[in-house]
């Protein structure tokens, strides 16, 4: 089951705020959070499901639109970021010995999650 799971909320479209401003889903979000923080082992890490529910669970969200872009952008508070990806290793963790991985498949999870959210991981391997 681990990279299978895709979160989606539906019932928003004519509501003319991105879906990570929307203040009940991002309260949906945030409960998913403290009541199952499993996420860095079930999100599939090739949508954007995890970054989601990371940007609903934030309580610093910065827009920002560039001259030139048509698209604005959503700037995540770097430490805000750190401790909630430092919060996740353990349950994570927990959910690959239960599944019974070896050490390098968890090291390789961990630095799949890190360049999902485009941060270096350098630790070597076991």
């Amino acid at each position: 089951m681990m990279n299978t799971f895709h979160f989606a909320v539906n019932g928003f479209d004519d509501d003319p705020h991105e879906v990570n401003a929307i203040e009940s889903v991002r309260r949906y979000y945030q409960k998913l959070q403290r009541d199952w923080p499993y996420a860095f082992y079930f999100c599939d890490l090739g949508g954007e499901s995890l970054m989601m529910l990371t940007m609903c669970c934030m309580g610093n969200l910065t827009g920002r639109k560039r001259e030139g872009e048509a698209l604005a952008s959503v700037e995540i508070d770097p430490m805000e970021l750190l401790r909630f990806i430092s919060g996740n290793w353990g349950p994570m963790n927990s959910m690959c010995e239960r599944a019974g991985m070896s050490e390098r498949a968890i090291y390789e999870r961990t630095g799949a999650i890190m360049r999902y959210y485009g941060l270096p991981f350098d630790v070597p391997g076991p």
